[in-house]
């Protein structure tokens, strides 16, 4: 999904589309770099999982989802929390294996919710199941 984001500069509205929301925009108008990780969770496709993993100079973790699982539904406030919480320094982001099969098949992903860690387009660690906030602050921190 496409995000719109205010220039802090000059006020213009500046369209970022999704693939591209680990980058660093510039406004359209004045050239002012802008930020958006402003705490959301980018939400990926098949199309735009590897362009963003690979293209992030951040650690980066994926929230492998189905909109029809229960653990799910629990882990995604911590999900969201954590987009806040490492804005700047970490990409959160989540894919639907429901929608996007491939890359769910890529990574051999069996349950839901499984969560993937990548450092530098690799990954790196991996948790299965909805676990406690504080053990994927613990592990995103180990990436830092």
């Amino acid at each position: 999904m496409d995000t719109i984001i205010v220039c802090p500069s000059c006020g213009a509205k500046n369209r970022v589309p999704a693939e591209k929301q680990h980058l660093t925009p510039k406004c359209g108008r004045c050239g002012t770099r802008m930020s958006t990780s402003g705490g959301t969770v980018i939400e990926l496709s098949d199309q735009s999982f590897q362009q963003v993993v690979n293209n992030s100079a951040l650690p980066v973790l994926i929230d492998f989802y189905s909109p029809t699982c229960g653990p799910c539904h629990a882990l995604a406030p911590v999900i969201e929390q954590l987009a806040g919480q490492y804005a700047g320094r970490a990409l959160i982001c989540k894919l639907d294996t429901s929608r996007h099969q491939m890359t769910a098949a890529q990574f051999q992903i069996r349950g839901v919710p499984t969560l993937l860690f990548f450092k530098n387009g690799q990954s790196v660690d991996q948790v299965v199941g909805a676990v406690p906030a504080q053990e994927l602050e613990q592990r995103l921190d180990n990436l830092l």
